[in-house]
């Protein structure tokens, strides 16, 4: 989208990073509606549900600026200076980034740019699908008994690598959560039957809270076949650890809600 050549004379250039949560709509904070209803323009990534951009005023320009895994629209650099160029130009620029600005999102990177440029800075933490995800599968990141802590990790660095902190993980005790794990799903699996862990729990949750969510559970040495034989595609959310298993019990609940409410009919 072109931007109107048009100067804000009169606002303060201001920068909202706003975390737009794990995909469903809903699960936007009151706090980030809020400021997208205050916008003078929004900057939105591809993770951002397009249906978060009804709370910003007509008259505030919506830009596309990407940033989905080797889909990058614009470069961080670019994005960056658009930031800066906007809050001048507009005023209130809100940064509508999907999850939290600040697990995996670069988020303090565009907040360091643009206070270095004088641009005033206000943060609302959005839902990561760090643990939102798990959650909605019913899966407990920590449980008595089964996980005192948990990871999480990207999967993949800037450098294109596997991050190293997948093998301390793979040392501890804790639950694991990757993001962005899915082009080294092979890796991963390797390192975990390297550590003696074939047998250990694994899901992978693709399009976490939304309405085309698909799941699949497994153990580490049949990881990468099972995404294969499913289909499973980023973006999606890796958990390994025991409390893989606990989602059981709750899918067990579920049926029984479905059959109540088949026999009140």
């Amino acid at each position: 989208m072109k931007l109107m050549q048009t100067h804000s004379s009169h606002k303060l250039p201001k920068l909202t990073l706003v975390g737009a949560g794990p995909g469903d709509p809903d699960l936007l904070t009151l706090k980030g509606m809020k400021a997208l209803q205050e916008a003078d323009v929004v900057l939105y990534d591809a993770l951002a549900n397009d249906e978060l951009l009804t709370y910003v005023p007509s008259t505030s320009p919506k830009v596309y600026v990407g940033k989905r895994a080797g889909q990058h629209k614009m470069s961080q650099e670019q994005i960056n200076r658009m930031i800066v160029n906007c809050a001048y130009r507009y005023g209130h620029v809100v940064r509508l980034k999907g999850g939290d600005p600040y697990v995996f999102g670069r988020g303090h990177e565009e907040q360091a740019y643009a206070e270095q440029a004088g641009v005033l800075i206000e943060v609302v933490p959005g839902v990561s699908s760090a643990f939102a995800v798990p959650a909605l599968q019913r899966i407990p990141l920590t449980k008595r008994g089964v996980s005192e802590s948990f990871w999480v990790i990207t999967g993949t660095t800037r450098t294109g690598r596997l991050s190293d902190d997948v093998l301390l993980a793979a040392q501890s005790t804790a639950t694991i959560v990757i993001l962005m794990g899915m082009n080294k799903l092979a890796a991963i699996q390797q390192t975990f039957i390297e550590r003696g862990r074939e047998d250990t729990p694994v899901a992978i949750i693709q399009n976490g809270s939304l309405s085309q969510e698909r799941f699949a559970a497994c153990q580490i040495h049949n990881l990468t076949m099972t995404a294969t034989e499913q289909g499973l595609q980023a973006p999606a959310v890796i958990v390994i650890g025991e409390v893989v298993n606990e989602r059981t019990s709750a899918t067990l609940t579920q049926e029984i809600m479905e059959h109540v409410r088949y026999v009140h009919a």
